[in-house]
């Protein structure tokens, strides 16, 4: 009972070559390419911060720039406040404060050093000092 070498049981051994000729038809393609471009908008967003309209007027009214450096800090803060299962956080920056949402990676609002004595903060489930 010689059976050939390509041949198992009946069941033909598909070779390397014929994996390798196998085409995707174009609605495979098309899949796959929405997929991975889904994909990468998802890791994006969660790698992005957004600015509330009110912290963005905060910004601009209290003039505190960031800079690229302070952008990715606060970015790197509420990554851990999310990893840790916080929703509503106080960030203390140097001398800034900033109030976020880790869950929709939102700032809140921002405040400066002058105007962050005597302040009591509420609504919040975390805080990390950076």
């Amino acid at each position: 009972m010689a059976e050939s070498s390509a041949s198992v049981h009946g069941i033909r051994r598909v070779t390397s070559a014929e994996r390798l000729k196998r085409t995707h038809s174009p609605a495979e393609l098309k899949q796959k390419v929405s997929f991975e471009k889904i994909l990468e908008s998802k890791k994006s967003e969660l790698t992005e911060i957004k600015f509330s309209q009110h912290a963005q007027n905060r910004l601009r009214e209290r003039n505190i720039t960031m800079s690229s450096n302070d952008y990715m800090r606060l970015r790197n803060a509420m990554h851990k406040i999310s990893q840790k299962g916080g929703r509503e956080s106080l960030v203390l920056m140097d001398n800034q404060a900033f109030l976020v949402s880790a869950e929709n990676r939102t700032v809140i609002t921002a405040i400066d050093g002058s105007n962050m004595r005597e302040n009591v903060f509420t609504n919040i489930d975390s805080a990390i000092i950076i």
